[in-house]
Protein backbone atom coordinates (compact mmCIF):
# COMPACT_ATOMS: atom_id res chain seq x y z
CA UNK A 1 0.00 0.00 0.00
CA UNK A 2 1.38 3.52 -0.73
CA UNK A 3 2.12 5.31 2.39
CA UNK A 4 2.26 9.12 2.83
CA UNK A 5 5.45 11.20 1.69
CA UNK A 6 8.30 11.73 4.43
CA UNK A 7 8.98 14.97 3.26
CA UNK A 8 6.74 17.86 4.76
CA UNK A 9 6.55 21.25 3.44
CA UNK A 10 6.86 23.86 6.21
CA UNK A 11 4.58 26.49 5.26
CA UNK A 12 5.16 30.08 6.60
CA UNK A 13 3.05 31.65 9.18
CA UNK A 14 2.21 34.06 6.08
CA UNK A 15 1.27 31.07 3.58
CA UNK A 16 -0.65 29.30 6.48
CA UNK A 17 -2.21 32.73 7.46
CA UNK A 18 -3.40 33.02 3.70
CA UNK A 19 -4.88 29.62 3.49
CA UNK A 20 -6.59 28.92 6.75
CA UNK A 21 -8.70 32.57 5.87
CA UNK A 22 -9.15 31.20 2.30
CA UNK A 23 -9.96 27.38 2.59
CA UNK A 24 -13.36 27.85 2.82
CA UNK A 25 -13.83 29.56 -0.30
CA UNK A 26 -14.97 27.70 -3.25
CA UNK A 27 -13.78 30.05 -6.28
CA UNK A 28 -14.81 29.24 -10.23
CA UNK A 29 -11.48 29.64 -11.59
CA UNK A 30 -10.74 26.73 -14.29
CA UNK A 31 -8.16 24.77 -14.92
CA UNK A 32 -5.31 25.48 -17.26
CA UNK A 33 -2.28 23.46 -18.67
CA UNK A 34 1.05 24.25 -21.45
CA UNK A 35 1.84 20.92 -22.72
CA UNK A 36 3.34 19.31 -26.34
CA UNK A 37 2.18 15.74 -25.17
CA UNK A 38 3.81 14.61 -28.16
CA UNK A 39 7.37 15.96 -28.24
CA UNK A 40 7.77 14.20 -24.38
CA UNK A 41 7.39 10.49 -26.91
CA UNK A 42 9.37 11.09 -29.70
CA UNK A 43 11.92 14.01 -28.85
CA UNK A 44 10.77 16.28 -31.07
CA UNK A 45 11.11 20.11 -30.34
CA UNK A 46 8.58 21.28 -27.71
CA UNK A 47 5.92 23.88 -29.27
CA UNK A 48 6.52 27.18 -27.72
CA UNK A 49 3.66 28.07 -25.13
CA UNK A 50 0.19 29.10 -26.97
CA UNK A 51 -0.75 32.60 -25.09
CA UNK A 52 -4.23 32.63 -24.03
CA UNK A 53 -6.70 34.53 -26.79
CA UNK A 54 -9.65 35.99 -24.47
CA UNK A 55 -12.91 35.87 -26.76
CA UNK A 56 -14.75 37.17 -23.68
CA UNK A 57 -17.67 34.52 -23.08
CA UNK A 58 -17.20 31.99 -25.20
CA UNK A 59 -13.32 31.38 -23.89
CA UNK A 60 -15.02 31.63 -20.36
CA UNK A 61 -17.78 29.15 -21.12
CA UNK A 62 -14.96 27.03 -22.70
CA UNK A 63 -12.31 27.06 -19.35
CA UNK A 64 -15.61 26.44 -16.98
CA UNK A 65 -16.27 23.74 -19.73
CA UNK A 66 -13.08 22.27 -20.00
CA UNK A 67 -12.95 22.07 -16.33
CA UNK A 68 -16.19 19.87 -15.83
CA UNK A 69 -16.02 17.75 -18.54
CA UNK A 70 -12.50 17.11 -17.93
CA UNK A 71 -9.55 17.31 -15.69
CA UNK A 72 -8.21 21.07 -16.74
CA UNK A 73 -7.74 22.72 -19.47
CA UNK A 74 -4.64 24.20 -21.57
CA UNK A 75 -4.39 27.59 -22.76
CA UNK A 76 -4.68 26.42 -26.32
CA UNK A 77 -8.23 24.06 -25.81
CA UNK A 78 -9.76 27.14 -24.38
CA UNK A 79 -8.74 28.83 -27.55
CA UNK A 80 -9.63 26.19 -29.90
CA UNK A 81 -12.79 25.18 -27.57
CA UNK A 82 -13.61 29.36 -27.99
CA UNK A 83 -13.48 29.10 -31.44
CA UNK A 84 -15.02 25.75 -32.32
CA UNK A 85 -17.67 26.43 -29.56
CA UNK A 86 -18.33 24.84 -26.20
CA UNK A 87 -21.60 22.84 -27.33
CA UNK A 88 -19.47 21.22 -30.66
CA UNK A 89 -16.76 20.56 -28.34
CA UNK A 90 -19.15 18.59 -25.96
CA UNK A 91 -20.72 17.10 -28.67
CA UNK A 92 -17.35 15.84 -29.98
CA UNK A 93 -16.31 14.34 -26.12
CA UNK A 94 -19.75 12.37 -26.20
CA UNK A 95 -18.69 10.40 -28.95
CA UNK A 96 -18.28 6.73 -27.88
CA UNK A 97 -16.21 5.16 -31.22
CA UNK A 98 -13.04 6.80 -29.71
CA UNK A 99 -9.57 5.39 -30.12
CA UNK A 100 -7.59 5.85 -27.39
CA UNK A 101 -4.60 8.49 -28.07
CA UNK A 102 -1.71 7.17 -29.14
CA UNK A 103 0.84 9.02 -26.44
CA UNK A 104 -2.09 7.38 -24.11
CA UNK A 105 -1.47 3.90 -25.55
CA UNK A 106 2.12 4.48 -25.32
CA UNK A 107 2.21 5.11 -21.53
CA UNK A 108 -0.31 2.43 -20.56
CA UNK A 109 1.13 -0.59 -22.63
CA UNK A 110 4.47 0.13 -21.45
CA UNK A 111 3.15 -1.21 -17.90
CA UNK A 112 3.33 -4.69 -17.17
CA UNK A 113 0.34 -5.30 -15.51
CA UNK A 114 -1.82 -4.12 -18.34
CA UNK A 115 -0.45 -6.02 -21.03
CA UNK A 116 -0.97 -9.41 -19.13
CA UNK A 117 -4.22 -8.24 -18.85
CA UNK A 118 -4.71 -8.01 -22.13
CA UNK A 119 -2.29 -11.23 -23.18
CA UNK A 120 -2.60 -13.60 -20.37
CA UNK A 121 -4.41 -12.73 -17.62
CA UNK A 122 -3.45 -15.45 -15.49
CA UNK A 123 -0.11 -14.07 -15.47
CA UNK A 124 -1.53 -11.38 -12.85
CA UNK A 125 -1.65 -13.93 -10.07
CA UNK A 126 2.12 -14.37 -10.47
CA UNK A 127 2.73 -10.58 -9.70
CA UNK A 128 3.42 -8.84 -6.44
CA UNK A 129 0.67 -7.06 -5.04
CA UNK A 130 2.45 -3.90 -4.65
CA UNK A 131 3.63 -3.86 -8.34
CA UNK A 132 -0.53 -4.94 -9.44
CA UNK A 133 -1.62 -2.24 -6.83
CA UNK A 134 0.67 0.93 -8.92
CA UNK A 135 0.73 -0.16 -12.01
CA UNK A 136 -3.37 0.19 -12.07
CA UNK A 137 -3.09 3.32 -9.90
CA UNK A 138 -0.69 4.57 -12.90
CA UNK A 139 -2.35 3.73 -15.40
CA UNK A 140 -5.51 5.40 -14.30
CA UNK A 141 -3.41 8.97 -13.47
CA UNK A 142 -1.59 8.46 -16.87
CA UNK A 143 -5.05 8.46 -19.21
CA UNK A 144 -6.20 11.39 -17.28
CA UNK A 145 -3.24 13.55 -17.50
CA UNK A 146 -2.59 12.80 -21.19
CA UNK A 147 -6.02 11.35 -22.58
CA UNK A 148 -8.05 14.37 -25.02
CA UNK A 149 -10.77 12.29 -24.88
CA UNK A 150 -11.27 14.20 -21.45
CA UNK A 151 -15.07 13.45 -20.45
CA UNK A 152 -14.77 9.83 -21.64
CA UNK A 153 -11.75 9.59 -18.66
CA UNK A 154 -14.19 11.70 -16.45
CA UNK A 155 -16.65 8.84 -16.66
CA UNK A 156 -14.32 6.18 -16.60
CA UNK A 157 -13.18 7.79 -13.20
CA UNK A 158 -16.99 8.15 -12.15
CA UNK A 159 -18.47 4.54 -13.21
CA UNK A 160 -15.29 2.71 -11.42
CA UNK A 161 -16.19 4.75 -8.31
CA UNK A 162 -19.96 3.69 -8.45
CA UNK A 163 -19.02 0.08 -8.93
CA UNK A 164 -16.30 0.15 -6.27
CA UNK A 165 -13.86 -2.31 -6.17
CA UNK A 166 -11.88 -2.55 -2.90
CA UNK A 167 -8.20 -3.70 -3.92
CA UNK A 168 -7.05 -4.46 -0.57
CA UNK A 169 -9.85 -7.29 -0.14
CA UNK A 170 -9.18 -11.07 -1.20
CA UNK A 171 -7.45 -11.31 -4.77
CA UNK A 172 -8.84 -7.49 -5.37
CA UNK A 173 -5.44 -6.35 -6.74
CA UNK A 174 -5.23 -9.25 -9.09
CA UNK A 175 -8.86 -8.75 -10.58
CA UNK A 176 -9.19 -5.29 -10.83
CA UNK A 177 -7.38 -5.01 -14.39
CA UNK A 178 -9.71 -7.03 -16.09
CA UNK A 179 -12.79 -5.52 -14.45
CA UNK A 180 -11.19 -1.97 -15.55
CA UNK A 181 -10.22 -3.10 -18.99
CA UNK A 182 -13.56 -5.22 -19.69
CA UNK A 183 -16.23 -3.97 -17.51
CA UNK A 184 -15.92 -0.02 -17.23
CA UNK A 185 -14.03 1.11 -20.08
CA UNK A 186 -15.84 -0.64 -22.47
CA UNK A 187 -19.12 1.37 -21.39
CA UNK A 188 -18.52 4.70 -19.90
CA UNK A 189 -20.61 6.13 -22.67
CA UNK A 190 -22.58 2.92 -24.38
CA UNK A 191 -25.13 1.39 -22.40
CA UNK A 192 -25.54 1.22 -18.63
CA UNK A 193 -27.51 -2.04 -18.95
CA UNK A 194 -24.47 -4.01 -20.11
CA UNK A 195 -21.96 -2.59 -18.24
CA UNK A 196 -24.49 -3.51 -15.13
CA UNK A 197 -24.44 -6.67 -16.32
CA UNK A 198 -20.86 -7.18 -16.98
CA UNK A 199 -20.12 -5.60 -13.54
CA UNK A 200 -22.73 -8.25 -11.89
CA UNK A 201 -20.47 -11.18 -13.49
CA UNK A 202 -17.07 -9.69 -12.86
CA UNK A 203 -14.94 -11.61 -10.98
CA UNK A 204 -13.47 -8.72 -9.16
CA UNK A 205 -17.47 -7.61 -8.02
CA UNK A 206 -18.01 -11.24 -7.31
CA UNK A 207 -15.45 -11.71 -4.63
CA UNK A 208 -15.37 -8.16 -3.63
CA UNK A 209 -19.06 -8.40 -2.78
CA UNK A 210 -19.38 -12.07 -1.86
CA UNK A 211 -22.02 -13.79 -3.73
CA UNK A 212 -18.89 -16.32 -4.57
CA UNK A 213 -19.99 -17.45 -0.89
CA UNK A 214 -23.86 -16.89 -2.04
CA UNK A 215 -25.29 -20.70 -2.57
CA UNK A 216 -28.78 -22.09 -2.10
CA UNK A 217 -29.63 -22.44 1.42
CA UNK A 218 -26.83 -19.97 2.35
CA UNK A 219 -27.51 -16.96 0.64
CA UNK A 220 -25.14 -14.15 0.82
CA UNK A 221 -27.17 -10.70 0.56
CA UNK A 222 -24.17 -8.68 0.46
CA UNK A 223 -24.00 -8.32 -3.71
CA UNK A 224 -28.03 -8.19 -3.91
CA UNK A 225 -27.97 -5.41 -1.30
CA UNK A 226 -25.19 -3.29 -3.02
CA UNK A 227 -26.87 -3.72 -6.53
CA UNK A 228 -30.19 -2.58 -5.80
CA UNK A 229 -28.97 -0.08 -2.90
CA UNK A 230 -25.75 1.49 -4.75
CA UNK A 231 -25.61 0.17 -8.53
CA UNK A 232 -29.21 0.90 -9.53
CA UNK A 233 -32.41 1.76 -7.65
CA UNK A 234 -31.04 4.36 -5.38
CA UNK A 235 -31.54 3.48 -1.18
CA UNK A 236 -34.24 5.73 -0.99
CA UNK A 237 -36.60 3.76 -4.01
CA UNK A 238 -38.73 2.03 -1.46
CA UNK A 239 -37.27 -1.58 -1.95
CA UNK A 240 -37.90 -3.82 1.22
CA UNK A 241 -35.40 -6.54 2.76
CA UNK A 242 -37.59 -9.05 1.12
CA UNK A 243 -36.68 -7.89 -1.89
CA UNK A 244 -32.68 -7.81 -1.10
CA UNK A 245 -33.51 -11.80 -0.12
CA UNK A 246 -34.92 -12.45 -3.29
CA UNK A 247 -32.47 -10.68 -5.67
CA UNK A 248 -30.04 -12.52 -3.85
CA UNK A 249 -31.17 -16.32 -4.16
CA UNK A 250 -31.35 -15.18 -7.64
CA UNK A 251 -27.60 -14.65 -7.81
CA UNK A 252 -26.76 -17.85 -6.04
CA UNK A 253 -24.18 -20.47 -7.87
CA UNK A 254 -22.60 -17.34 -9.34
CA UNK A 255 -18.59 -17.39 -8.14
CA UNK A 256 -15.18 -17.33 -8.95
CA UNK A 257 -13.41 -19.93 -10.42
CA UNK A 258 -9.90 -21.64 -8.08
CA UNK A 259 -7.26 -23.62 -9.04
CA UNK A 260 -6.30 -23.89 -12.94
CA UNK A 261 -8.72 -21.52 -13.87
CA UNK A 262 -8.66 -19.19 -11.02
CA UNK A 263 -9.93 -15.89 -11.59
CA UNK A 264 -12.42 -16.57 -13.81
CA UNK A 265 -16.33 -15.91 -13.69
CA UNK A 266 -18.17 -19.74 -12.71
CA UNK A 267 -21.34 -20.67 -12.42
CA UNK A 268 -22.53 -23.76 -10.69
CA UNK A 269 -26.00 -25.06 -10.76
CA UNK A 270 -25.73 -27.01 -8.13
CA UNK A 271 -25.44 -24.17 -5.85
CA UNK A 272 -28.00 -21.99 -7.31
CA UNK A 273 -31.74 -21.71 -6.17
CA UNK A 274 -33.50 -22.86 -8.98
CA UNK A 275 -36.86 -22.83 -6.58
CA UNK A 276 -39.86 -20.27 -7.92
CA UNK A 277 -39.24 -16.56 -6.42
CA UNK A 278 -40.90 -13.19 -6.58
CA UNK A 279 -39.68 -9.63 -6.08
CA UNK A 280 -42.28 -7.93 -4.97
CA UNK A 281 -40.46 -4.18 -5.42
CA UNK A 282 -40.15 -5.45 -9.21
CA UNK A 283 -43.40 -7.04 -9.67
CA UNK A 284 -41.30 -9.83 -11.40
CA UNK A 285 -41.96 -13.78 -11.05
CA UNK A 286 -39.28 -15.70 -11.68
CA UNK A 287 -39.88 -19.31 -12.71
CA UNK A 288 -38.24 -22.69 -11.07
CA UNK A 289 -35.38 -23.95 -12.95
CA UNK A 290 -34.30 -20.72 -14.82
CA UNK A 291 -30.64 -21.34 -14.20
CA UNK A 292 -28.86 -19.09 -14.77
CA UNK A 293 -31.73 -16.58 -16.68
CA UNK A 294 -32.92 -16.00 -13.35
CA UNK A 295 -29.90 -13.80 -12.80
CA UNK A 296 -30.35 -12.22 -16.28
CA UNK A 297 -34.09 -11.76 -15.39
CA UNK A 298 -33.02 -9.22 -12.52
CA UNK A 299 -31.03 -7.03 -13.92
CA UNK A 300 -32.89 -6.56 -17.25
CA UNK A 301 -35.57 -5.28 -14.46
CA UNK A 302 -33.62 -2.98 -12.81
CA UNK A 303 -31.63 -1.64 -15.62
CA UNK A 304 -34.69 -0.85 -17.31
CA UNK A 305 -36.66 0.26 -13.56
CA UNK A 306 -37.64 4.53 -13.71
CA UNK A 307 -36.10 4.42 -10.55
CA UNK A 308 -32.54 3.59 -11.57
CA UNK A 309 -32.93 5.64 -14.61
CA UNK A 310 -33.74 8.67 -11.65
CA UNK A 311 -30.49 7.74 -9.48
CA UNK A 312 -27.86 7.60 -12.32
CA UNK A 313 -29.09 10.85 -13.91
CA UNK A 314 -28.88 12.63 -10.52
CA UNK A 315 -26.35 11.22 -9.73
CA UNK A 316 -24.44 12.53 -12.74
CA UNK A 317 -25.99 15.93 -12.53
CA UNK A 318 -23.84 16.18 -9.12
CA UNK A 319 -20.95 15.02 -11.16
CA UNK A 320 -20.93 17.32 -13.64
CA UNK A 321 -23.24 20.05 -12.36
CA UNK A 322 -21.99 20.39 -8.53
CA UNK A 323 -26.49 19.89 -8.01
CA UNK A 324 -29.12 18.08 -9.70
CA UNK A 325 -32.18 20.77 -10.80
CA UNK A 326 -35.59 19.03 -11.40
CA UNK A 327 -35.63 19.62 -14.94
CA UNK A 328 -32.39 18.76 -16.07
CA UNK A 329 -32.68 15.10 -13.99
CA UNK A 330 -35.53 15.05 -15.61
CA UNK A 331 -34.56 15.29 -18.89
CA UNK A 332 -31.66 13.01 -18.24
CA UNK A 333 -33.85 10.30 -16.93
CA UNK A 334 -36.49 10.09 -19.77
CA UNK A 335 -33.47 9.99 -21.98
CA UNK A 336 -32.13 6.76 -20.18
CA UNK A 337 -35.77 5.10 -20.55
CA UNK A 338 -36.05 6.12 -24.21
CA UNK A 339 -32.78 4.93 -25.08
CA UNK A 340 -32.42 1.94 -22.79
CA UNK A 341 -29.77 2.92 -20.99
CA UNK A 342 -27.85 4.86 -23.58
CA UNK A 343 -25.56 7.51 -21.16
CA UNK A 344 -24.35 9.14 -24.22
CA UNK A 345 -28.51 9.87 -24.58
CA UNK A 346 -28.28 10.81 -20.41
CA UNK A 347 -25.33 12.76 -21.08
CA UNK A 348 -26.45 15.03 -23.50
CA UNK A 349 -29.04 16.95 -21.87
CA UNK A 350 -26.74 16.94 -18.36
CA UNK A 351 -23.78 18.97 -20.28
CA UNK A 352 -25.72 20.55 -23.14
CA UNK A 353 -28.66 21.77 -21.10
CA UNK A 354 -27.35 21.51 -17.86
CA UNK A 355 -23.48 22.57 -18.23
CA UNK A 356 -23.71 24.86 -20.87
CA UNK A 357 -26.61 27.04 -18.66
CA UNK A 358 -24.37 28.30 -15.75
CA UNK A 359 -27.83 28.49 -14.06
CA UNK A 360 -28.09 25.02 -13.31
CA UNK A 361 -24.63 25.24 -11.74
CA UNK A 362 -22.83 25.16 -8.57
CA UNK A 363 -18.63 25.20 -7.96
CA UNK A 364 -17.42 21.76 -7.35
CA UNK A 365 -14.58 21.53 -4.88
CA UNK A 366 -12.22 19.12 -6.42
CA UNK A 367 -11.79 15.85 -4.75
CA UNK A 368 -7.57 14.88 -4.68
CA UNK A 369 -7.42 13.27 -8.03
CA UNK A 370 -9.38 15.71 -9.92
CA UNK A 371 -6.88 18.51 -8.29
CA UNK A 372 -3.52 16.53 -8.39
CA UNK A 373 -4.31 15.90 -12.10
CA UNK A 374 -5.77 19.27 -12.81
CA UNK A 375 -2.36 20.82 -11.52
CA UNK A 376 -0.49 18.55 -13.40
CA UNK A 377 -2.01 19.70 -16.64
CA UNK A 378 -2.10 23.22 -15.60
CA UNK A 379 1.46 23.66 -15.15
CA UNK A 380 2.74 21.19 -18.26
CA UNK A 381 4.12 18.86 -16.10
CA UNK A 382 5.06 15.40 -17.23
CA UNK A 383 4.40 12.64 -15.02
CA UNK A 384 4.75 8.51 -14.91
CA UNK A 385 2.06 8.21 -12.70
CA UNK A 386 3.88 6.49 -10.34
CA UNK A 387 4.81 5.75 -6.60
CA UNK A 388 5.74 9.83 -6.28
CA UNK A 389 2.02 10.97 -7.00
CA UNK A 390 0.43 8.23 -5.48
CA UNK A 391 1.94 8.77 -2.25
CA UNK A 392 0.41 11.95 -2.03
CA UNK A 393 -2.97 11.38 -3.07
CA UNK A 394 -2.65 9.00 -0.64
CA UNK A 395 -1.39 11.75 1.60
CA UNK A 396 -4.83 13.72 0.38
CA UNK A 397 -6.99 11.08 1.12
CA UNK A 398 -7.91 9.46 -1.90
CA UNK A 399 -5.73 6.24 -2.77
CA UNK A 400 -6.48 4.56 -6.09
CA UNK A 401 -8.72 1.61 -5.90
CA UNK A 402 -8.28 1.57 -1.79
CA UNK A 403 -11.99 2.62 -0.59
CA UNK A 404 -12.89 0.28 1.58
CA UNK A 405 -16.43 0.44 1.22
CA UNK A 406 -18.92 -0.14 -1.52
CA UNK A 407 -20.24 3.01 -2.39
CA UNK A 408 -16.86 4.39 -3.62
CA UNK A 409 -14.57 7.92 -3.24
CA UNK A 410 -17.29 10.37 -1.59
CA UNK A 411 -17.84 13.87 -3.48
CA UNK A 412 -19.37 15.90 -0.74
CA UNK A 413 -17.15 19.27 -0.11
CA UNK A 414 -17.13 17.99 3.55
CA UNK A 415 -15.44 14.63 3.31
CA UNK A 416 -12.48 16.20 1.76
CA UNK A 417 -11.54 19.21 4.81
CA UNK A 418 -8.83 17.58 5.94
CA UNK A 419 -6.83 17.17 2.67
CA UNK A 420 -5.90 21.02 3.04
CA UNK A 421 -2.76 20.56 4.03
CA UNK A 422 -1.87 17.53 2.10
CA UNK A 423 -3.07 19.61 -0.86
CA UNK A 424 -0.67 22.34 -0.51
CA UNK A 425 2.15 20.31 0.57
CA UNK A 426 1.52 18.71 -3.12
CA UNK A 427 1.24 21.67 -4.65
CA UNK A 428 4.42 22.94 -3.69
CA UNK A 429 6.27 19.88 -4.01
CA UNK A 430 5.04 20.13 -7.87
CA UNK A 431 6.68 23.36 -8.31
CA UNK A 432 9.43 22.91 -6.99
CA UNK A 433 10.03 19.17 -8.94
CA UNK A 434 10.99 17.53 -6.09
CA UNK A 435 7.68 14.57 -7.00
CA UNK A 436 9.90 11.21 -8.05
CA UNK A 437 8.51 10.82 -11.69
CA UNK A 438 7.02 14.12 -12.29
CA UNK A 439 8.99 17.02 -13.98
CA UNK A 440 8.25 20.23 -14.62
CA UNK A 441 9.84 22.97 -16.48
CA UNK A 442 8.67 26.84 -16.27
CA UNK A 443 10.79 28.17 -18.86
CA UNK A 444 8.38 29.66 -21.48
CA UNK A 445 7.29 31.94 -18.57
CA UNK A 446 10.91 32.23 -16.44
CA UNK A 447 12.40 33.75 -19.97
CA UNK A 448 10.54 36.88 -19.86
CA UNK A 449 10.42 40.20 -17.42
CA UNK A 450 9.18 39.66 -13.93
CA UNK A 451 5.84 41.30 -14.39
CA UNK A 452 4.90 39.83 -17.42
CA UNK A 453 6.07 36.34 -16.44
CA UNK A 454 4.03 37.04 -13.38
CA UNK A 455 0.76 37.60 -15.25
CA UNK A 456 1.82 35.20 -17.80
CA UNK A 457 1.42 31.90 -14.66
CA UNK A 458 -1.72 33.88 -13.66
CA UNK A 459 -3.15 33.11 -17.09
CA UNK A 460 -1.61 29.58 -17.71
CA UNK A 461 -3.19 28.64 -14.08
CA UNK A 462 -6.36 30.03 -14.08
CA UNK A 463 -7.23 30.58 -18.31
CA UNK A 464 -8.19 34.26 -17.49
CA UNK A 465 -6.34 37.02 -19.26
CA UNK A 466 -4.08 39.36 -17.35
CA UNK A 467 -6.29 42.67 -17.44
CA UNK A 468 -9.41 40.26 -15.29
CA UNK A 469 -10.29 40.94 -12.18
CA UNK A 470 -9.91 37.53 -11.04
CA UNK A 471 -6.02 37.74 -12.16
CA UNK A 472 -5.65 41.03 -10.79
CA UNK A 473 -7.10 40.06 -7.42
CA UNK A 474 -4.81 36.63 -7.44
CA UNK A 475 -1.71 38.56 -8.41
CA UNK A 476 -1.96 41.11 -5.51
CA UNK A 477 -2.28 38.61 -3.02
CA UNK A 478 0.73 36.54 -4.36
CA UNK A 479 3.17 39.11 -5.04
CA UNK A 480 2.93 40.34 -1.43
CA UNK A 481 4.53 37.14 -0.06
CA UNK A 482 6.62 37.06 -2.58
CA UNK A 483 10.16 37.11 -1.19
CA UNK A 484 11.80 39.81 -3.09
CA UNK A 485 15.62 38.01 -2.63
CA UNK A 486 14.66 35.19 -4.49
CA UNK A 487 15.65 35.09 -8.64
CA UNK A 488 12.81 34.79 -11.12
CA UNK A 489 13.30 31.36 -11.51
CA UNK A 490 12.58 30.83 -7.74
CA UNK A 491 9.95 33.66 -7.53
CA UNK A 492 8.07 31.81 -10.12
CA UNK A 493 8.37 28.67 -8.41
CA UNK A 494 7.19 29.84 -5.24
CA UNK A 495 4.07 31.93 -6.80
CA UNK A 496 3.49 28.57 -8.87
CA UNK A 497 2.69 26.50 -5.69
CA UNK A 498 0.46 29.27 -4.76
CA UNK A 499 -1.49 29.58 -7.48
CA UNK A 500 -2.21 25.66 -7.18
CA UNK A 501 -2.51 25.60 -3.27
CA UNK A 502 -5.39 28.98 -3.27
CA UNK A 503 -8.84 28.48 -3.06
CA UNK A 504 -9.55 29.17 -6.62
CA UNK A 505 -7.64 26.66 -7.69
CA UNK A 506 -9.07 23.98 -5.70
CA UNK A 507 -12.63 23.86 -7.25
CA UNK A 508 -14.09 24.15 -10.55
Amino acid sequence: MNTAPTEKLELSSERLALFVTASAAIGTAGCSQIRNQTSRITGAPKVPFIPLVWRGEKSETARFVLGRAGFGADTGAVNRVADMGSANYLEEQLQDRQEEDPIVSWRVDSLEVLQSEKDAPDALYSMSDEQLLREIQQAALLRAVYSRHQLRETLADFWTNHFNIYALKNDGRSLIPSDTERVIRPHVLGSFHDMLVASAHSPAMLAYLDNNLNRRGVANENYARELMELHTLGVYSGYSLKDIQVVAKCFTGWTVQTGFKRGLPDYDPKNHDDSIKFIPFLNLTIKPNGGKRDAAQVLDALAAHPATARFIATKLCMRYLGTAPEPIVNSAAAAYLKSNSNITAVMRPILLDGLLSREYTLPILKRPLDFAVSAIRALGADTDGGDGVQQYLAAMGQPLYQWPMPDGFPSKPSAWTGSLLGRWNFAFALTAGTINGTSINLENISSMKSDNAVYRLLETVFAYPAAHSAIRRERNTLMSLRDKAQNLSQQLQELAGLCIASPAFQSC
